[in-house]
C-alpha cells in the first residue's frame, strides 16, 4: 500500500495549502462563468478554459509542494503543471484581445497563443528549474493585458474594465513578490511562493467580478459585426 506523507517543511506546507485554495477558487469561478455562457459563449468558453487550467495547475502545485516524493515523481508533476500554466497565460492574452478587438480577432489569435504556450513549455523542458522563464513570460502577458484593460477602462468602453485592470495590477504585484526572496509569518510561515499565492487569492475574485460585470451588462452576444468595445459597427 502506498504511504503518502505530507512534507515537513513549513513553507512548502503553506505553499501547497494556498495552491489548493487557488484551485478551489478558480474552479468556483469557472463554474460561475459557465452559468453565464448564453451572454457570450465564445468569451465564456475562453475564460472557463483559463480558470479550468488554473484549477489544474493549482491542484498539481499542491501535490508537488505538499507531499514527499522522489525527485523523478516531482519532476513528472511539474511537466503538466508548466504546460497548464503556459496555457493559462496564453488564454488570458486571447481573452484580452477579445475584449479590445472582438471575437474575430481573438479567434485569429488563439492558435498563435496556443503555440506560444507550447513554446514556453518547451523552454521549461530544455531548461528545467529556471523559473525566471515563467516570470518573464507572465510579465509580458500581464503588461499587454494591463495596457488593454487600461485603454478600455479609461475609455469607458467595457463594463468591469476597471476591475480587470485592478486584478491585473494585483497579479503583477504577486509576480514581483514571487520573483523575490521575501518571506513572512502570519500564524504560519510563508516564503515567496506562499506570499505570491496569498496575493493572487485577492486578485482572482477581482478579475472574476470584472468578467461578471462585462457579461451582465452585455446587451447581446457580441459577434464580428458588432463589438461595443471596439466602437465600430
Amino acid at each position: 500500500m502506498m504511504n503518502i506523507e505530507i512534507i515537513d517543511i513549513p513553507t512548502e506546507q503553506t505553499t501547497a495549502a494556498t495552491d489548493a485554495l487557488i484551485a478551489v477558487m478558480a474552479a468556483r469561478i469557472a463554474f460561475c462563468l459557465r452559468r453565464r455562457r448564453r451572454r457570450d459563449p465564445w468569451k465564456v468558453d475562453l475564460w472557463t478554459w483559463t480558470f479550468g487550467l488554473l484549477t489544474l495547475s493549482g491542484a498539481l502545485g499542491a501535490a508537488a509542494h505538499g507531499f514527499k516524493m522522489s525527485p523523478a515523481t516531482n519532476a513528472a508533476l511539474w511537466q503538466p503543471l508548466n504546460l497548464s500554466l503556459g496555457m493559462v497565460v496564453a488564454l488570458f492574452v486571447v481573452g484580452a484581445i477579445h475584449d479590445l478587438w472582438g471575437r474575430a480577432a481573438s479567434r485569429r489569435a488563439l492558435p498563435a497563443m496556443i503555440v506560444t504556450g507550447g513554446l514556453f513549455f518547451g523552454v521549461t523542458q530544455a531548461f528545467p528549474g529556471i523559473f525566471a522563464v515563467f516570470i518573464v513570460y507572465e510579465a509580458l502577458a500581464m503588461l499587454f493585458a494591463l495596457g488593454v484593460y487600461g485603454k478600455l477602462a479609461f475609455g469607458g468602453r467595457l463594463p468591469g474594465a476597471y476591475l480587470m485592470l485592478t486584478g491585473i495590477l494585483i497579479s503583477i504585484i504577486a509576480a514581483a513578490v514571487q520573483s523575490s526572496s521575501l518571506a513572512a509569518k502570519f500564524i504560519w510561515q510563508f516564503d515567496h511562493n506562499g506570499l505570491f499565492h496569498l496575493i493572487q487569492m485577492v486578485g482572482l475574485p477581482v478579475l472574476a467580478a470584472g468578467l461578471y460585470a462585462a457579461l451582465r451588462d452585455s446587451p447581446s452576444v457580441r459577434g464580428d459585426a458588432v463589438n461595443p468595445a471596439s466602437g465600430a459597427a
